[in-house]
């Protein structure tokens, strides 16, 4: 029962290609960037936060990743509705051209939160 919700689940959020076996999803982000920084908006419901891996890699992408689990199953569960993505995820988010070093990260209402300061 719990695959089949899984697949029905994945079948209404987008997947992308990934080095890991598993199915990728994407969580919604928003992007937003002044003189100083960048400040990126990801929302994670149901993530903890100390989960969630936040690396700004050499081509100029910031990388967020963790896995979102299930919190209710095992024997005897049955799955109703499984709107809300669970599994490993991956986010690659293009950064404009320039030097960047993380900031302050903080996680609001199921939202990660973080900056990228400008080294320019």
């Amino acid at each position: 029962m719990l695959d089949e919700a899984e697949r029905l689940h994945r079948r209404f959020f987008r997947l992308t290609a990934s080095t890991h076996a598993r199915p990728v999803w994407e969580p919604p982000v928003d992007v937003f960037e002044d003189e100083r920084e960048i400040i990126i908006v990801a929302a994670l419901p149901g993530v903890a936060p100390e989960r969630v891996d936040v690396a700004l890699d050499e081509a100029g992408t910031i990388v967020i990743r963790a896995e979102s689990r299930i919190p209710f199953g095992g024997p005897g569960c049955e799955v109703h509705r499984l709107e809300i993505p669970y599994g490993y995820f991956e986010r690659r988010i293009p950064l404009p051209a320039g030097h960047y070093e993380l900031g302050s990260r903080q996680f609001v209402d199921g939202c990660l939160t973080f900056t990228l300061r400008k080294l320019n």
